[in-house]
């Protein structure tokens, strides 16, 4: 056989084997999927069943590829945290401690109401969803809550040192208050609140923000 002849008689094969390859698993895609799930439902309200339907692969393929829904839940979160809130530790660079909080809340009542992607916070949704048999990730969404709470107390404290912030503020309480505002207008936007509600509650906020 000629050189031409193995030519042609390899070329049909080739085309069977490429029309026969499976589409390659894609964990960026997969990872945005299982965080809208997650998002949704919470951490325990998100079954393995809907997961696996929603990543389009089997229990066994979700194991090799994740470990464990935990393991996913914890992937899925960090991607949550560099992506949909990603405003929230840019908002800690504003140059005064009233810009930091407006953008925070700002930005929060945005995504919060915005119609493309699950009302409410996954910090706070999957928190209130977690019973006892999910405490590790109640704790491991509680550390994500404090870590931004802290955060903002130290820049508090920072403008109390530059004069941008009475002395009299207490900041743990501040920083608190802060957190605990965004909290209700998770739990408001869940609710069905519209952006518009959700920004007349930053705006009442900000109206009674201390002056320097």
């Amino acid at each position: 056989m000629d050189t031409e002849e193995m030519q042609q008689a390899e070329t049909p094969v080739a085309k069977v084997k490429s029309r026969g390859r499976p589409r390659e698993f894609d964990h960026e895609e997969a990872l945005d999927k299982a965080l809208n799930v997650f998002w949704k439902r919470g951490y325990e309200g998100a079954s393995l069943s809907e997961l696996t339907d929603a990543l389009g692969i089997n229990r066994p393929s979700l194991y090799a590829a994740y470990g464990n829904k935990e393991e996913l839940f914890r992937k899925a979160l960090d991607r949550y945290m560099s992506g949909p809130v990603a405003y929230a530790p840019d908002a800690l660079q504003e140059p005064t401690a009233r810009k930091v909080v407006e953008k925070f809340l700002t930005d929060s009542a945005a995504l919060l109401a915005n119609p493309d992607t699950p009302h409410g916070c996954m910090l706070v949704q999957g928190a209130l969803s977690c019973g006892e048999g999910a405490q590790s990730i109640s704790k491991l969404l509680a550390e994500y809550r404090n870590r931004f709470q802290q955060a903002l107390r130290l820049r508090f404290e920072k403008a109390q040192a530059e004069g941008d912030m009475p002395a009299t503020i207490d900041v743990a309480a501040m920083a608190r208050y802060v957190v605990t505002i965004h909290q209700g207008l998770s739990v408001q936007g869940t609710s069905g609140a519209t952006h518009k509600e959700l920004l007349g509650v930053v705006g009442t906020v900000m109206a009674n923000w201390p002056s320097p």
